[in-house]
């Protein structure tokens, strides 16, 4: 669930009842918002992508030395498919990147190759020698047009395009391009949901897809939409609590929507009981408990789970910003919440609607 659109701001508004949202209105907003992090995420690959120093983008073994001089086609290209990256971010343009290293796919790294794409092996004067340097935009649109087909195929036509990894994109700075360097690398990382590619161990032909988060994970907050990590004590959109594997309910094909919202709610309902202590924990934190379903492309690459999370949802749409873990005292846009009041004894309680909160009786 890679989500975050910093254009669309909301404005904070009383927290509803959580039992009157569910999962499919909590579901609707999320890819609503997980559309605008895929655009927010293609200009960060593509600004970011690039290196500073056209001196140091050589492709080399953890234990040699960076190659210098001017670089070349050939010393660009030596990463083969399968080949995964490591380097030490920096937030600095002009540094980042520098100590580009090979290394085992066992081992943490923040990319692995699918294919390398020569630019200059194309017709036309837009990719010839003294050619104008193309720019961000222009290599996110190179990156679409040759990267996610390279990935797609990488991986056996197995990618999951709403996991947890996105197709990313390594070019030549204006310094190489302007020395004749025209190699893209096209490969696959894990980012988080603002584009920073993050660290991952094993290669991703052997790895489950799943865009879940590990329980006790808090997703920060951008203008009312989901941003990285955080610790829990910052400002963020929702908490894990929870990761559910669909495969132990569903060995034998995919599962439709509400099969699967049949099955996620009760298993999410008694993971978040058990997470918060209590069977009415989630309803007096005036919190709702909510997840994603696995369409067919994704279950066809093999991805089978999802995260059971709670957040609180704004009427505007987007999340409303919570401080502290629900496991203990929180406050929600600056104010603790407020419990609403108990059924009365005796009276029907309709039957929850996926997702929501658990309905209780009892205070």
């Amino acid at each position: 669930m890679s989500t975050s659109d910093p254009a669309r701001p909301g404005k904070p508004t009383t927290t509803r009842n959580p039992r009157t949202v569910s999962a499919h209105v909590a579901r609707r907003g999320l890819v609503f918002v997980a559309v605008g992090a895929v655009a927010a995420a293609a200009i960060t690959l593509s600004v970011s992508g690039g290196f500073s120093q056209p001196e140091k983008i050589a492709t080399h073994s953890a234990s040699s030395p960076a190659t210098s001089g001017a670089v070349t086609a050939k010393t660009f290209g030596s990463a083969d498919p399968g080949t995964c990256l490591q380097w030490t971010p920096t937030d600095d343009p002009a540094t980042d990147r520098q100590d580009l290293a090979e290394v085992s796919c066992a081992d943490p790294h923040r990319f692995e190759v699918a294919a390398d794409v020569d630019l200059s092996a194309y017709p036309g004067l837009e990719f010839a020698p003294n050619s104008m340097y193309p720019g961000a935009q222009r290599f996110g649109q190179l990156r679409d047009e040759h990267c996610v087909d390279a990935v797609d195929d990488y991986l056996g036509a197995k990618f999951d395009p709403s996991g947890k990894f996105s197709v990313g994109l390594m070019f030549p700075s204006e310094a190489g391009w302007a020395s004749g360097e025209r190699t893209l690398r096209c490969g696959i990382q894990k980012s988080t949901n603002t584009g920073i590619p993050q660290e991952m161990t094993g290669s991703v032909l052997d790895l489950d897809q799943s865009n879940v988060w590990e329980p006790g994970t808090c997703i920060g907050i951008l203008q009312n939409v989901p941003a990285d990590p955080v610790d829990c004590s910052a400002p963020h959109a929702f908490e894990v609590v929870s990761v559910a594997d669909l495969s132990q309910q569903f060995p034998n094909g995919i599962p439709n929507e509400a099969d699967q919202d049949a099955y996620l709610t009760t298993v999410c309902t008694d993971a978040v009981n058990a997470y918060l202590g209590s069977p009415t924990a989630l309803r007096d934190k005036t919190l709702t408990l909510f997840w994603d379903n696995i369409d067919v492309t994704s279950w066809l690459a093999g991805s089978r789970q999802v995260s059971c999370s709670i957040g609180s949802e704004l009427d505007t749409g987007g999340f409303a910003t919570i401080v502290g873990s629900a496991q203990g005292d929180i406050l929600i846009n600056g104010q603790p919440p407020a419990p609403p009041p108990s059924a009365p004894d005796g009276r029907a309680l309709p039957t929850p609607l996926p997702g929501a909160a658990p309905i209780t009786s009892g205070g």
